[in-house]
């Protein structure tokens, strides 16, 4: 055996608890050195028989393996030990620098989710909140539209226990449209029918005044005429979602099948990559917030100036003096068209901002473009558009400063401007005539309820400013004055 493992050996006897060894050194018969080492067992008195001496022995040689291994493992960690010694305080540094940077990672993942659960949690109880706000305003409703209907079934048991007409009156009593009654007579007690008959008349001739106490436009009338009145806004719906700030909403004065004048579309227009148009077949279903249809824009838009015409959606690409149309049933653009001098993304917005430098609006003669040039220095720049390709038709450039403006629409061919996008009493304060090609001042008073105003339209089928305030959509009745 060689001596560094009989020195090991006696080690390992040695820790066994063997206490009393001896070693002696001498030549063997043929002159090799031998070392006999002499130990006494602390457990046995005699040597046991031979195969007990094997198993002693297997089980010395398995220690002897274990001692080897822990001995190879100590080796190790001291060869690990002698390198990071040798590597000098900086790379360890490094490493506990990494390791730190690692931690740190993660612990902002971790504050970044906290926030965002936050977020989410608080946009909950936002939710919660408005449909709380939503359910009072229904169940007042239907109490309004209890009453409604209570106070009309008794006005039609009253109408039908009206007094009729004297026996001996003239047929010059008898109302225009009406045959003559059955006379009563007072002589006979037998059993009397009474024959009349009644005469429609149309609600607008009763209801001649609008809930907020002003005249009515006379129902059936489509013609034209300059505004002179804007009413109380009425809100329809309530945008769910932080996207829903700003954004654009409208129905087409024009469609075509399958699209009905109640279908409704919405565009969010808060984001850098806006290509969703939420289409809502019923108006039941735009207040209730259940979309019939999701369209996804081919490219992105900008600004909430976007309009339904026709069967199309027509809106400025983003990033560009560019103005898309976009049939909704084939759902492909069919036509694009560059604003020529167009000013974009900032350029000539309205005073709020959003990229609102090119908008488009419907009246009663067709479609419009609504922007500003370098060459205009900024002033409104009024342009007809062709529906189907289009081309500019007619331009007329205003002397009204588009930026100092909040928003504008056209009607019977009269651009409209509004002084304030977040005053509460804001004015309808400009008016261009394109028949004349001169503007006015006006004093027309125009309600921001909800004090940030990005969108205002006028409907032509409905005669009504379709606006979008703050999370909010409404509308506005109007009045136009007899041309």
């Amino acid at each position: 055996m060689p001596t560094a493992q009989l020195l090991l050996l006696a080690c390992l006897l040695w820790g066994l608890e063997a206490r009393t060894a001896q070693l002696r050194k001498a030549n063997d018969r043929s002159g090799r050195c031998q070392y006999i080492f002499s130990v006494a067992s602390p457990n046995e008195s005699s040597c046991p028989e031979q195969g007990q001496a094997m198993s002693a022995i297997q089980d010395l040689q398995r220690d002897l393996e274990s001692t080897k291994a822990r001995l190879s493992s100590l080796e190790g960690l001291l060869h690990q030990l002698t390198l990071g010694q040798a590597a000098g305080p900086s790379e360890s540094q490094e490493g506990l620098h990494r390791e730190l940077g690692t931690l740190r990672k993660e612990r902002e993942q971790l504050e970044t989710q906290a926030r965002e659960l936050e977020v989410a949690y608080s946009n909950l109880l936002r939710d919660k909140s408005a449909l709380e706000e939503e359910k009072r305003q229904l169940g007042e409703e239907n109490e309004d539209l209890a009453q409604r209907l209570e106070h009309s079934s008794q006005e039609v048991a009253r109408l039908r226990r009206g007094q009729c007409p004297q026996a001996h009156s003239s047929s010059q009593d008898v109302p225009a449209g009406s045959r003559e009654v059955s006379k009563w007579n007072v002589e006979t007690v037998n059993f009397q029918e009474l024959k009349s008959e009644l005469t429609e008349v149309p609600a607008s001739r009763i209801l001649k005044e609008s809930p907020s106490g002003h005249p009515r436009n006379e129902e059936g009338d489509s013609g034209c005429g300059e505004l002179v009145w804007v009413g109380e806004p009425l809100t329809l719906r309530t945008a769910e979602t932080i996207t829903g700030k700003y954004g654009v909403w409208m129905r087409d004065p024009k469609p075509t099948y399958p699209h009905t004048r109640e279908t409704t579309w919405r565009i969010d227009t808060v984001g850098t990559d806006i290509r969703q148009v939420f289409e809502y077949e019923l108006a039941s279903q735009f207040l209730q917030g259940y979309p019939s249809k999701v369209h996804v824009l081919p490219r992105p838009l900008e600004s909430t100036g976007a309009v339904v015409y026709r069967g199309s959606l027509y809106f400025q690409g983003a990033g560009s003096g560019t103005v898309v149309r976009y049939e909704l049933t084939a759902e492909t653009v069919k036509a694009e068209r560059e604003i020529p001098g167009a000013g974009y993304h900032g350029q000539f917005p309205y005073s709020w901002g959003g990229y609102t430098d090119i908008d488009l609006a419907v009246d009663e003669t067709g479609l419009w473009v609504i922007y500003s040039t370098q060459e205009a220095k900024g002033a409104i720049v009024l342009s007809k558009l062709n529906p189907e390709t289009l081309e500019l038709e007619q331009t007329w450039e205003t002397n009204i400063r588009k930026q100092s403006v909040a928003n504008a629409f056209v009607i019977c061919g009269h651009l409209y401007t509004i002084s304030s996008y977040s005053s509460p009493d804001a004015t309808v304060n400009f008016a261009y005539d394109t028949g004349t090609g001169r503007s006015r001042v006006l004093s027309i008073p125009f309600k921001n309820r909800y004090k940030y105003s990005s969108m205002i339209d006028y409907n032509p089928l409905e005669k009504k400013l379709f606006a979008w305030d703050n999370f909010n959509m409404v509308t506005y009745d109007i009045r136009l004055s007899k041309m």
